[in-house]
């Protein structure tokens, strides 16, 4: 009976732990990523990039819709009619014909092939034509545009995470020099040589410690969650960053720059595209001056019977329209379109002026961050060794409480400024690469 009972137990307990198994959750191991990775995985995923492609792809199809204009055309027409006509005789009862009123329903079916071949439009389609494969060159450069963006976008959320990466270390390790401080301070407390405003100062800086470690932790979560935002990951993923902050001496010059910025910015090619398609709008707007010719040919068929393919008929001709007069139409058009070119060519200007600026912003902003990390570093180096002085002093006897609660807040701080100026000068030189118009690879 016993036996039974186990073998029923186990019989019953193996598809529950089984279950059990299955319905654990699964922790996937943390995605490590390099920048290059990174940017790759934006390029891939991002929906400002899949947008940009789209765009390419109308514009494609707009080139393919454009040229159509001087293509030939087919064109097929079935009539299917019945109408009464009025006759000034009609048949008598014996069927002869005499003079009377008469109405008779009339049955009448026709078909009809139509063929036009445009020969000259005056330099209109050809406009347009112009118009839509500048458009394509204008998305395939905001293709590069996008790409360069998203490399910016990319690349200071990937150091931003470095940034509040350090920060949070640099929090801990605040915190764990206010508690190696209160411990001491505990020590010296009990042994009464240090009064209790020595421990509670402490506890009360270990406190504010500790509250921004808190926060050091949300502002690394939250910068995470903004780079899987912007690679296209959940933005629960873990992610463990291979590379560093660090300095590389940036050797142009700002000229050189400026040249590179003028020289590959895309932006700079799109607008020169906007003005070349706002001078084709001129000469489609022109075109009402001139006459259009366009070849064509018909073939049709009619009867009374259903389908109507009898009494066929067909014709081939030149047809040539020009409009002698139009009431001021085309001159308004080619005014308008002209003042069109000169916008796009002052927007041309403001935008070169604007990307000339952007260039010397981020330069200054890296020389000026390339500084401040000289100094902090140096400022680092003697906030700790003024730390271990204070300590030792502390504990001596020969120093106070103050000196070493203001000490580790000097080291937080030092700290702190040398990874801000390391993330400035890093997110500066990104920056100047996307004003420059630096290609993505």
């Amino acid at each position: 009976m016993v036996k039974q009972y186990k073998k029923w137990l186990t019989r019953g307990i193996a598809p529950v732990l089984l279950v059990l198994s299955f319905s654990q959750p699964v922790f996937a191991a943390p995605v490590a990523l390099t920048l290059d990775e990174s940017i790759s995985l934006a390029l891939k995923n991002n929906p400002s990039m899949k947008t940009a492609l789209s765009g390419r792809e109308q514009s494609l199809w707009a080139v393919e819709q454009a040229k159509a204009g001087k293509g030939l055309t087919l064109g097929y027409t079935h009539t299917d009619e019945r109408y009464t006509t009025y006759s000034s005789y009609k048949v008598d009862s014996a069927g002869y014909l005499r003079y009377g009123k008469a109405y008779y329903g009339v049955d009448y079916y026709q078909n009809a092939l139509s063929l036009k071949l445009p020969i000259y439009t005056g330099g209109s389609v050809e406009g347009q034509i112009d118009q839509a494969k500048l458009s394509l060159k204008v998305s395939d450069l905001s293709i590069e545009a996008t790409k360069q963006q998203l490399k910016q976008t990319v690349t200071n959320d990937y150091f931003s995470v470095l940034q509040y990466r350090n920060n949070l270390a640099v929090s801990k390790e605040t915190v764990g020099n206010y508690v190696d401080h209160l411990k001491n301070v505990q020590l010296q407390y009990d042994a009464g040589t240090v009064a209790k405003t020595d421990v509670l100062s402490s506890q009360v800086s270990l406190a504010n410690a500790q509250a921004s470690l808190i926060k050091a932790q949300n502002n690394y979560d939250l910068a995470v969650a903004n780079l899987n935002n912007a690679i296209g990951l959940s933005l629960d993923t873990e992610v463990t960053l291979k590379e560093e902050l660090k300095y590389e001496k940036y050797t142009n010059t700002l000229d050189a720059c400026s040249e590179y910025a003028i020289a590959s910015r895309p932006e700079m090619a799109q607008y020169k595209a906007k003005v070349d398609s706002a001078n084709a709008a001129v000469n489609v707007a022109k075109s009402g001056y001139r006459p259009s010719v366009s070849l064509f040919a018909t073939e049709g068929w009619n009867d009374d019977q259903f389908a109507g393919f009898d009494n066929n008929t067909w014709s081939v001709g030149l047809t040539a329209t020009w409009s002698i007069f139009d009431a001021g139409l085309t001159d308004s058009k080619v005014k308008q379109a002209k003042y069109g070119v000169n916008t796009a060519e002052v927007q041309a200007g403001q935008e070169r002026d604007t990307i000339l600026l952007e260039v010397r912003q981020y330069y200054l902003s890296l020389r000026e961050a390339e500084k401040r990390i000289e100094t902090t570093q140096v400022a680092v180096n003697q906030a700790q060794e003024n730390l271990k002085i204070a300590e030792v002093r502390y504990t001596a006897g020969v120093g106070t409480n103050l000196d070493v609660l203001d000490a580790v807040l000097a080291l937080n701080q030092s700290k702190t400024n040398y990874i801000q100026a390391l993330y400035d000068y890093n997110t500066s030189k990104t920056s100047l690469e996307k004003a420059m118009g630096v290609a993505v690879k």
